[in-house]
């Protein structure tokens, strides 16, 4: 499975500007919108944001994967985003994140989304990869260093 048909070169930033984690999760909310995927943007900010007050998605080393199974999308969608100077994101390890993954999956997926969860966390206990992807400047690089993982 190529983690790069779940995510389009439109829906990635290299410079978000939100400086908190609702502004981080609303910015990157606003880019998956941009896939004929999200029916409504707004019931997804809405229940990522549900998701969020469970337990924070800010997983560590750097890396957060805001996430929501919702009726607003017809098929799963991966938004990147980053931001250099970190975001207070609750994050497991209390560090700022700098590396965003948002993942909306329909609420009928079953196992589709864990999987494509489990690939990105694979891929993000690289520190050579989160290394990298705080380096690459185009969304060409950022799809294949999706696509590496097996």
């Amino acid at each position: 499975m190529k983690l790069s048909k779940f995510c389009g070169e439109d829906l990635l930033s290299f410079e978000l500007k939100g400086e908190s984690k609702n502004e981080v999760i609303s910015e990157l909310v606003d880019l998956a919108s941009r896939s004929k995927l999200v029916k409504d943007g707004n019931e997804l900010l809405k229940d990522i944001l549900e998701r969020e007050k469970l337990v924070t998605t800010g997983v560590g080393y750097g890396v957060a994967f805001p996430h929501a199974k919702s009726k607003a999308v017809k098929g799963i969608v991966i938004a990147f985003g980053r931001a250099k100077k970190g975001v207070d994101f609750d994050s497991m390890d209390k560090k700022p994140v700098h590396l965003f993954f948002l993942i909306a999956a329909p609420e009928d997926a079953i196992g589709a989304h864990l999987n494509v969860m489990a690939r990105l966390s694979y891929l993000m206990k690289s520190e050579k990869n989160r290394d990298k992807l705080m380096k690459i400047k185009s969304p060409k690089e950022l799809l294949e260093v999706l696509d590496s993982v097996e």
